[in-house]
């Protein structure tokens, strides 16, 4: 069903946590608009399905969307939905609930697309052409966020649970490293210019550096998040900017400048994992205010935009090509596709 949904711009208020003399600008006026189309996920339960770590891929211009019924949805330019199935599931009780939980989190490489299964603790590269299951390996921990690294074709992922990160071979998915940490990481993002990964410890409020060569620790700042700590987190490499979700509130720091804060703002509440693509637009997606913070990064400090109205429950939004929006809706069983149908004329495109 294709449903065109205006979008109101909402004044957002200043950061009362920046540096001084930082000040973004407040969010434009007027109305954005926004074509929404409700694709639904074949097979998904009645009672929704967990869905976590999405991502873009380039060469083929598909979504990615592993959930946690068993399957790994394809979503193409043209809204057609292909469904992986056949992954290892598992029950776990969450807060007094059963949960099930499987494929969780997609990471794009050279050779196709890395999938981490909670399910069975399993990372497996798909061919993101044939839609085939190649290589798979069974970690001793379950993995959380995947991140690729080009340049060593190794693939780095977060387990939480023992605290820390493994380095998998990018082609045989033999495991190259354990890293341990001290605390619980969080987000995730590769640094090609300074060969570092980022990540946040959540339980300890902070950020952290590793050297991808040496897998050490070389810095540690305060990520400024509060009691909950950082979750997701996206890097404009060039301009060393890393952009770190609070759950309410957004920051940026300057990893070629010892972590400083370059800015901060007010976000929807219940971010997740965040995207920020190349020009800086930035997409906050709140599952507990099911709505959207649209925002555009420059020179370090984070403007709001708008705020889309969206779903309860809604988050963990990724961009598609020509900045069209994937936003999940587990609960429902479906993923919200927004494209922007009024330019506005402060997008750097």
């Amino acid at each position: 069903m294709r449903r065109a949904i205006l979008f109101v711009a909402i004044a957002a208020c200043h950061s009362s946590d920046k540096p001084p003399g930082d000040k973004p600008a407040p969010a434009t006026t007027g109305s954005a608009g926004f074509d929404a189309v409700h694709v639904a996920l074949t097979g998904a339960p009645a009672t929704g399905v967990a869905i976590d770590y999405s991502a873009y891929d380039a060469r083929t211009d598909t979504v990615w969307v592993p959930a946690g019924n068993g399957s790994v949805y394809v979503i193409a330019n043209d809204r057609s939905v292909t469904a992986i199935p056949g992954w290892a599931t598992k029950q776990v009780e969450r807060d007094g609930k059963q949960r099930m939980m499987g494929p969780s989190s997609a990471a794009v490489g050279s050779a196709g697309v890395y999938i981490g299964n909670r399910g069975d603790a399993s990372v497996c590269l798909v061919d993101d052409k044939a839609l085939s299951r190649g290589t798979c390996a069974t970690l001793d921990s379950s993995p959380d966020g995947l991140a690729y690294d080009a340049g060593a074709n190794e693939l780095w992922v977060t387990t939480p649970r023992d605290h820390s990160l493994r380095v998998l071979d990018g082609t045989t998915l033999a495991q190259k490293a354990r890293i341990a940490l001290d605390g619980q990481p969080e987000g995730f993002a590769i640094d090609a210019v300074r060969h570092r990964f980022y990540t946040n410890l959540e339980d300890k409020d902070q950020t952290i550096a590793v050297t991808l060569a040496t897998r050490t620790v070389d810095a540690t700042w305060s990520t400024g998040c509060g009691a909950d700590g950082g979750r997701g987190m996206r890097l404009l490499a060039p301009a060393g900017q890393l952009v770190i979700a609070c759950g309410a509130t957004a920051r940026v720091l300057d990893v070629g400048h010892d972590g400083a804060l370059l800015s901060a703002l007010p976000t929807v509440d219940g971010v997740d994992d965040i995207d920020v693509d190349p020009n800086g637009l930035a997409i906050f997606a709140g599952g507990k205010a099911g709505a959207l913070t649209y925002a555009l990064l420059a020179g370090g400090v984070l403007k709001p935009l708008s705020v889309l109205q969206t779903a309860p429950g809604a988050r963990n939004a990724v961009f598609g090509s020509g900045n069209v929006i994937y936003l999940p809706h587990g609960s429902a069983g479906e993923v919200i596709v927004l494209s922007e149908t009024a330019k506005n004329v402060e997008h750097p495109r």
